[in-house]
This record gives structure tokens, C-alpha cells and sequence, in this order.
């Protein structure tokens, strides 16, 4: 052998050992751009169910260990989670989708099965996690006060609520994971106590979705999502929150995942120190409280069966102290307000035949209202708990639901049908609810139709029945309609008829404290409404630039509509009486942008107006009010900053309220801007982000009322403006994520 063939056999023998001995690699990378992506999460999975985690290397590059086909999950946020099939020996790019608009995103409201939001029939807003934490949200009045169309209100002691579609109170159905919350004071859900530390997103469904979901969904419906499976085999999650007016947050989860058996366990403390423009006094305008959440839950899988059992625990104290007794000054009446809200529930899924679905949802929860009131001894700061039962309460209420549906979903089907079943309980006591005790229910069955003639029109139409043990309940009913005129242009349209029993509270629940004396009222009767919604959106999109925009309008008229109305301004008693209509119309354009992967912007502007009237002779006509809003999130590559805008202009707010004998009154709020920035780096491969924030830049606090106030209102108090913000604040934020794999 010459020494030319030696060498060449020596070459050849030392590259087939390299080849041999390389382990194979995947590589990760952005669909978009091409970049790879480092610190992904990648869990293999065998057919025996045994799983294998991972991380890609700051290259974007994860070993490749499989020595049979396995199933490989990859998740990242700000992507498209992504499952494919993997071969022994294999090396490959892998691409990851990034979420753009959210398009992309899988949603569950009101749907068959899951599926992406730009395949539902419905228009679902998604607010993602991501989003949630770039803007510092701490709980759900923080997070939907700037979105468009949407109006907040503040109450010292009962807390914050929205409007949807110019409608509020008893007309949103907010749910967390498909289960509604129970606690309305008012008519409201007090915003401020649904934290958002274990939201994996949230999904908006504006309009009636009473054929679905039944009362309460006469203007839509909220849907809190939480986190549940997650791919690492144990993982850890603290946060805090510091905000400059005396805010103070605290919370910490745990996840752990093993075979077909995964759980989560956390919990959290908010505390807010109160707050008024004029600290001059004990009494606050906004008041101090503290706030525990504990949640906890264990799911089972096993191939197409999944079974979730949750827990989750809330307990809020509330405190109001009172000004100075004269004529020394010594003494003071203060009232504690003590919440729990305590619920379970079991969440079971699964496939039966090919494409049939079961779905079985089951609740119980409690809430309890405690309030006590004290003489205390400012010179000694002795209390003692009064004697007098008018200034003391406990309030309970239980909620039972059980909800069942069965699905036929295909993909490519002409024809798809969902049924189901929605049972709901629910029971009050207390010495300020009639006769101590009282309890209402709402039995219904409903079903719904896919119709599929062409791949690009789908029709839904849906009907529901009731029985309500306490009203008769007329049969609702919906259409939905979706037109895909181009891959990237819709049309969607809808027409339902919706229903609303009175709540307990309004019936028959007495509410008095410093600030509020309401009485139920029994002889109210059922709302009934009809309904239509139209929108129209076209999205442009290239691999590093899109664009897109929304127009939506929307029409409501409700028969019978129940409100507040004033019996006696000296004595500050209100009532709910039946108004003979009201209707809300409106209009929002919505544009957004984005250029990949750095910037990203957002602006809309939307009008709602209002018309209600106790008769036809009571007619004033429509009032109007314009929102406009506008967002930037703007990253630095160079040093991974992120800056992001929050602005919102919120037009005059005129309202219409009842006065003594019937009389229609209004009221106009001035108009005023917000605006809030943060500035988030994220460090240690993302595992620890920080954050640093100003909000209320305009430093809004109680924004001017004109019109009818001589009587004042039931949030007012008799005053001439109404609070929106305790001013210009600054915040901080640290969070923590570890993950075993």
C-alpha cells in the first residue's frame, strides 16, 4: 500500500469514528427570522409514557437522545407550543412559530373543543400573560381598565367594576377556568380581588352568550385561564410587587409533573396601605385592606382522559375607620370587613369515539361577607365590639354547578353539534336577606349547530331552555355567522335573545355601611333583550411585518333592565326597580402592528352610547362617551430592555340615574388621560425578570361630576366628582421562574 492510500484510509477511518460517535443534535429556531432560539423548553416522550427534559443550549441546540420514535414538546414563550415525532439518530431544524396578535393562540370559551382564536365563530379578545406582565396588572380592574370600550368605576369599600358594551354589573359573567365567581356586592364582582398571579391568559368574549352560559352573559363574558400542565418535571415561580402609594405583593407556586400525575400548590398576599387625597383624617377614601389566595390542584392524565380536581381560597380583611367622635375627639367607630370565597371544582375530559367529545365540569363554592363595627378609645386604642345588631352582619351564600356537554368537532366536517346541560344552585342567609334565608335555581338544557356548507361560510345557530324556580324563563336563542372572504379577511355576525333572573341580592339582600343602604326589592321582574353584534377584520402578515385592524358594532335593548334607583336622598336608601328599556349601541376600530421581533403597536378608538327610560314620556334620548387608546412595547435589542406605553383617553361619561318619584336624572364625568410606562430586562436566561414602572402619569384622582348631583349617587356619596386613581405612582417588580427537567 502506497503511503497516498494510507493517508486517504487513515481520513476516511477517523471521519466515519467522528460520525459514528456524534450525538445528534435539533436545532431550535424562529420561523420568522431564523435566529435560534436558546433556553426553550423540550420534553421527549415515549410510547411508555416515560419522559425525558430538556433545555436548548444558548445556540438554540438540544441532544437528540432517543433511541426509539418519540414524541417531542417544545414550548417557549411568546410561541407557538409545538409537538412532533422524533427518530433515533435524527438531526433536524426545528421551527417555532412566534405568536403574532395572538392569532395563533388556543381558546376555550365558548367553544367545542379548543381550537385557535382566528377559527372561532366568536370574536375573542386575548389577553395573554405576557401582555398581563408588561403592564404590571395586579388584578383584573388594573388589567381591563385600559382596554377600549371598557369603563371602570371605584368604590372605597365595595371595590372596582367594569362596563362591557356600555353594561355592567349583573349583564358580565366572569369566569375563572369555565366556573363563574361567586361574590357580587352591588351587583358587582369586586375586580380588585381576582389576582392574576397563576394566569396563564384571559379570554374576552364581547356580546350576549346566554345560549351558552346563561344569565349574567347578556354583554358577554370573562374568562380568567389559569396555569395548569406545565412540561418540566418540577418547577418554582415568586413574585413581587412594590407600588409607591403603600401597595405590597407577595406570591409563590410550585408545580411538579410525573408520568400521568402533575399538581401545582401556591399562594399569594396583597396588602395596600389605603389611601385619600387629603390625608387629614383616619378615614380613607380608598381603603387600606389585606388580602391571602391560596390554590392548589392535582390532574390526572391518560390517553384521551384528563381529570382535573381544584381548589382554590380567598380571605380579605377590610378595614374603615371612622373620623373622630366630637365633642373630643377621642373616640371613633371603625368597621371591619371580613371576605372568604372558598371553592372546588372537577374538571373531567375526554374523547369517546373519533371525534366526540365529553366534557363534565362540577362546583361548589361559598362566599361570606362578615362586618363588624368597634368603639375604639383613641387614647387607649381599646376596642369594643357594639352591642347593637343594626351595625354588625354576615352575609353567606353557596353556588352549585354542574355542566355537561357533548361534542361532535371535525375539522372538515359540514356539520358539527354541540349539547348540553347547565344546573345551577344557589342559597343565601343572613339577618339582612328576607326571612334570613332564601335560595333561587336555574336548570337548562341547550344545543347548538355547526353548519358548514362552503370552507369559507360556517354557520351556529343555538337555542337554550330553562326552567328558573323563580321566574319563567322564555326559550333563548342565537345565529352566529363567519365569513372568510380571504384567508386574512373575515366577516363575522351575530343575532341572540338573551335572558336574566334577578340575583338574590337584588330580591331580597339589605346592604348597609357608611357609604351604602340598599334594599332588595321581590317584586322585580326578569330582563329579556335581544342583541346584535357585527365586526370585520383583516390582518396582513409577512414573515417580519404585519399589520391588521378591526371594526366592530354592536346593538343592545333590554326589556325590564333592573338599576338603582334613590328613594330617599336624606337618608341615602336606594332601591332596584325595573326601568321599561335600555339600549346601548356602539362602534370601536382597532389597528395594530408590528414589526418582528422589536416593535409591536397598538391604537383604537371606540363610542358607546346609552338611552334608559322608565316609560316612553322619560325618554331623553342617547348619551355618548369616546374612548381612544394606544400601546407601544419596544424592545432593545442591543440590552434586551423592554419599554412599553400604556395611554387612554376616556371621553365625558354621561350617566342616567332614577331619582325619588321616578325622576330621570344625569350626570356627566369630565374626560381625562392615563398613562403608564415600564421598563422589564430579563436576566440569568430569563429565569429572573425585573421590572420598574410609573403609573397614573396624568396623577388622576377624583375627576369632576356635573348635572343632577344635588342627591349625590350610591358611589358618590353626595359629592361632586368620583375617584379613578390614588395618583402618580412608581413600581417595582422581581420575578423568579425555575424549572427542572
Amino acid at each position: 500500500m502506497t503511503g497516498r492510500n494510507l493517508i486517504i484510509l487513515l481520513i476516511l477511518l477517523v471521519v466515519t469514528i467522528k460520525g459514528y460517535g456524534q450525538q445528534p443534535r435539533l436545532l431550535v429556531t424562529d420561523a420568522r427570522t431564523s435566529n435560534p432560539i436558546a433556553f426553550a423548553h423540550v420534553v421527549f416522550e415515549s410510547a411508555a409514557n416515560q419522559s425525558i427534559g430538556a433545555m436548548t443550549d444558548i445556540n438554540g441546540y438540544v441532544d437528540n437522545p432517543s433511541r426509539e420514535p418519540m414524541i417531542i414538546m417544545i414550548s417557549y414563550v411568546g410561541y407557538s407550543p409545538l409537538s412532533d415525532t422524533v427518530y433515533p439518530g435524527e438531526s433536524r431544524t426545528i421551527l417555532l412559530q412566534p405568536v403574532v396578535y395572538n392569532i395563533d393562540e388556543v381558546v376555550v370559551t365558548g367553544q367545542y373543543t379548543p381550537q385557535r382564536v382566528d377559527k372561532s365563530i366568536y370574536k375573542v379578545k386575548i389577553i395573554g400573560s405576557r401582555q398581563i406582565d408588561l403592564k404590571a396588572a395586579n388584578n383584573l380592574s388594573d388589567l381591563m381598565a385600559g382596554e377600549l370600550n371598557i369603563r371602570a368605576s371605584h368604590d372605597g369599600a365595595l371595590g372596582s367594576s367594569i362596563t362591557l358594551q356600555g353594561l355592567g354589573g349583573e349583564h358580565i359573567k366572569y369566569l375563572i377556568d369555565g366556573v363563574p365567581v361567586i361574590g357580587r356586592m352591588n351587583g358587582n364582582i369586586d375586580l380588585t380581588q381576582l389576582n392574576l398571579h397563576n394566569v396563564e391568559h384571559i379570554e374576552v368574549i364581547e356580546g350576549p352568550m346566554s345560549v351558552i352560559y346563561g344569565s349574567n352573559a347578556l354583554a358577554g363574558v370573562i374568562n380568567i385561564i389559569t396555569r395548569k400542565d406545565r412540561p418540566s418535571s418540577y418547577s418554582l415561580y415568586a413574585d413581587s410587587y412594590y407600588e409607591s402609594v403603600g401597595i405590597y405583593n407577595f406570591s409563590l407556586e410550585g408545580a411538579m409533573k410525573k408520568k400521568r400525575w402533575s399538581g401545582t400548590l401556591g399562594g399569594a398576599r396583597n396588602f395596600f396601605e389605603g389611601y385619600s387625597l387629603a390625608d387629614t383624617s383616619r378615614t380613607k377614601r380608598w381603603k387600606p385592606k389585606e388580602q391571602y389566595y391560596a390554590d392548589g390542584g392535582v390532574q390526572y392524565s391518560y390517553g384521551e382522559l384528563t381529570a382535573r380536581l381544584t381548589t382554590s381560597y380567598f380571605n380579605e380583611l377590610l378595614l374603615d375607620r371612622g373620623n373622630p367622635v366630637k365633642p373630643y375627639y377621642e373616640s371613633a367607630f371603625d368597621s371591619y370587613f371580613y371576605t372568604n370565597r372558598f371553592t372546588t371544582n372537577l374538571d373531567l375530559n375526554t374523547r369517546l369515539f373519533k371525534d366526540r367529545y365529553l366534557s363534565v365540569l362540577a362546583s361548589q363554592a361559598y362566599y361570606g361577607r362578615i362586618k363588624n363595627t368597634y368603639f375604639k378609645d383613641l387614647t387607649t386604642l381599646e376596642e369594643t365590639l357594639i352591642p347593637d345588631n343594626e351595625v354588625q352582619d354576615t352575609s353567606r351564600f353557596n353556588q352549585y354547578l354542574m355542566r355537561a356537554t357533548f361534542s361532535k368537532s371535525t375539522e372538515k366536517s359540514p356539520f358539527n353539534y354541540q349539547l348540553g346541560v347547565d344546573l345551577n344552585y344557589e342559597n343565601g342567609s343572613g339577618k339582612r336577606i328576607l326571612d334570613q334565608k332564601q335560595a333561587i335555581g336555574d336548570y337548562a338544557a341547550f344545543l347548538s349547530v355547526k353548519l358548514q356548507p362552503a370552507k369559507t361560510i360556517l354557520f351556529q345557530p343555538g337555542v337554550r331552555y330553562s326552567y328558573n324556580t323563580k321566574y319563567s324563563a322564555p326559550l333563548v336563542y342565537s345565529l352566529n355567522l363567519k365569513y372568510d372572504l380571504f384567508e386574512s379577511i373575515n366577516l363575522r355576525a351575530s343575532y341572540s335573545k338573551g335572558f336574566r333572573a334577578p340575583s338574590l341580592k337584588e330580591l331580597y339582600l339589605e346592604f348597609v355601611d357608611v357609604n351604602h343602604n340598599v334594599r332588595g326589592n321581590e317584586n322585580l321582574k326578569a330582563e329579556n333583550s335581544q342583541n346584535i353584534n357585527l365586526s370585520f377584520g383583516y390582518q396582513h402578515v409577512k414573515p417580519t411585518y404585519d399589520w391588521g385592524f378591526d371594526v366592530s358594532v354592536f346593538y343592545n335593548d333590554i326589556k325590564n333592565s333592573i338599576t338603582l334607583a334613590a328613594i330617599d336622598w336624606e337618608e341615602g336608601l336606594y332601591t332596584y326597580v325595573n326601568l321599561s328599556n335600555m339600549i346601548t349601541k356602539g362602534y370601536q376600530v382597532s389597528f395594530n402592528n408590528r414589526i418582528y421581533p422589536w416593535l409591536q403597536t397598538r391604537f383604537g378608538v371606540g363610542t358607546t352610547g346609552r338611552n334608559q327610560f322608565v316609560d316612553q314620556q322619560s325618554d331623553r334620548g342617547f348619551t355618548y362617551s369616546t374612548d381612544f387608546v394606544s400601546s407601544a412595547n419596544y424592545l432593545w435589542q442591543k440590552t434586551g430592555i423592554t419599554t412599553s406605553v400604556y395611554y387612554k383617553y376616556q371621553g365625558e361619561y354621561p350617566e342616567v340615574f332614577i331619582g325619588p318619584n321616578s325622576q330621570v336624572l344625569s350626570t356627566t364625568m369630565s374626560a381625562y388621560h392615563t398613562l403608564d410606562i415600564t421598563l422589564s430586562r430579563g436576566f440569568w436566561s430569563n429565569r429572573l425578570n425585573a421590572q420598574v414602572g410609573a403609573k397614573n402619569l396624568f396623577n388622576n384622582t377624583n375627576i369632576a361630576i356635573s348635572g343632577d348631583t344635588g342627591g349625590g349617587g350610591i358611589h358618590s356619596g353626595g359629592g361632586t366628582s368620583a375617584p379613578v386613581g390614588w395618583g402618580r405612582t412608581f413600581t417595582a417588580n422581581i420575578s423568579l421562574a425555575l424549572n427542572k427537567f
